[in-house]
């Protein structure tokens, strides 16, 4: 199996503009950013999802994230920020990463207004609930 494009940005086998570095995670400016400024948080070892990672990692990258958040602040000056992490097959590389990027009120990026009832019950809430360990 070919090594995934993050796999060769951790090993400095392909180009990046790093933002943040350790022995754990790798941060760098996506190359299609929604905004100037657009992070991606990544650890070094090869996971898909939120839910592979270590405990430690995710607490680790919680607090990098913290990092990079108040850095894009201070760099951009934002109405605000996301940070949004896509798994399963919306996971477009196959290696976790987690976007941070600054926003803004006229970007155009967001969420459909359209909010359906089928959605928000209290049935499907506790599927949910019954589900989380």
């Amino acid at each position: 199996m070919e090594e995934c494009i993050f796999c060769r940005i951790i090993k400095h086998q392909q180009e990046a503009c790093i933002v943040y570095e350790d022995d754990t995670v790798i941060a760098f400016l996506d190359s299609d950013p929604i905004n100037t400024g657009h992070v991606l948080l990544v650890p070094k070892d090869h996971y898909l999802d939120v839910d592979e990672l270590p405990e430690e990692l995710l607490i680790h990258i919680s607090k990098v994230s913290q990092k990079i958040v108040k850095a894009i602040k201070a760099t951009f000056h934002p109405d605000g920020y996301s940070a949004i992490q896509c798994g399963g097959m919306f996971n477009d590389i196959g290696h976790y990463h987690l976007h941070l990027f600054p926003r803004y009120k006229e970007d155009g990026f967001g969420w459909k207004d359209t909010i359906l009832e089928s959605y928000t019950s209290d049935k499907i809430a506790r599927q949910i609930m019954e589900q989380i360990e």
